[in-house]
């Protein structure tokens, strides 16, 4: 997986830098920190990987490619306060558009939306006197965030809709895994603008 978007984000600054005018290719690289929801959740490192292009000055296009390592949080009925969630990682795959308010390149700000694949891993859920496995699986979701840019540097926060996953215990107590999650980014932006 890394391999791929290594090999990716080579192609796109390749083919950006023999742009004349207008580079309408970019990519966007991120590091952050993700808030998932619900009890017993724990904010974990998030990476992505953002290839774009710019449809038009103020709207571009792109492959949001993420991971995210967090504790995912929980909820349902007869829950126990002593639960706990292994922390484990997820990956994301959204088509992404962002709509820019000025056409200015050294300030601007944005806001945006996605829809694509969230892949959650496995994870499993204590009870104190048992152990749940919520199996691994894909779940197609979305996104919308704002933030701003400031010539090649990126802020953003972006909310992440992701479904829950339901388990039942042995004693029919029903579980849900909480899988949205809030991230805060910052990054820089290769490519893109005015040569």
């Amino acid at each position: 997986m890394k391999k791929l978007f290594f090999a990716i984000a080579i192609l796109i600054v390749a083919l950006s830098s023999n742009a004349q005018e207008y580079k309408p290719f970019k990519v966007d690289l991120a590091l952050g920190y993700a808030v998932p929801g619900g009890k017993g959740a724990k904010g974990g490192v998030l990476f992505a990987i953002e290839p774009k292009y710019a449809v038009m000055d103020k709207l571009v296009v792109g492959l949001r490619m993420e991971a995210a390592v967090v504790a995912r949080g929980y909820a349902g009925t007869n829950v126990e306060e002593d639960m706990s969630v292994d922390v484990k990682a997820s990956g994301s795959y959204l088509a992404t558009a962002d709509y820019f308010y000025t056409g200015n390149h050294k300030f601007r700000a944005f806001s945006g939306v996605g829809t694509g694949i969230f892949s959650i891993a496995a994870a499993s859920v204590s009870t104190g006197s048992e152990t749940v496995a919520a199996g691994s699986g894909s779940k197609f979701g979305g996104l919308v965030r704002s933030g701003i840019e400031a010539g090649h540097f990126r802020f953003a926060v972006e909310y992440n809709l992701v479904p829950k996953t339901k388990l039942v215990t042995e004693d029919n107590t029903t579980i849900e895994s909480k899988n949205g999650y809030i991230g805060f980014k910052i990054g820089a932006t290769i490519g893109g603008g005015k040569k």
